[in-house]
């Protein structure tokens, strides 16, 4: 089982399922909201997330995003899209072992910031992974 939390500890998570679709987004509206360079995000079945601390805040940063998030220190938690219901993508560096779900590709290298040079051999899409593409 992955454990996680914000970096004051007021929230803490438990995922049960096992990660898929793995990624470093490159995406301008993750990067404003993360307020970093790219973020890397693990996806699983909502149903295999449960939160056992804390009640996050929640911010729509798009017309079908919503974005969890604690409330004290900020610390971004989640990201749900109405058009992948029964998903949840959590922010891999929010485990407290991150090193558990490694990247397994880039996405929206389109977006990407012209500083950032991407050195390792994982797949790289110009937009949001397709189904069948990993």
């Amino acid at each position: 089982m992955l454990k996680g939390g914000c970096f004051c500890g007021k929230l803490r998570y438990e995922v049960s399922g096992t990660p898929f679709d793995s990624t470093i987004c490159h995406c301008a509206d993750c990067r404003r909201a993360i307020a970093a360079p790219f973020v890397a995000w693990f996806s699983i079945k909502s149903s295999e997330f449960r939160l056992v601390r804390g009640v996050p805040a929640s911010l729509v940063s798009s017309e079908s995003v919503l974005r969890d998030f604690c409330p004290d220190c900020g610390t971004r938690l989640t990201y749900r899209h109405e058009d992948f219901l029964g998903e949840i993508d959590i922010s891999t560096c929010s485990l407290d072992t991150p090193e558990a779900v490694p990247p397994a590709h880039h996405t929206w290298i389109s977006q990407k910031l012209q500083w950032i040079h991407i050195a390792d051999a994982l797949p790289k899409y110009d937009g949001s992974l397709e189904p069948g593409d990993a």
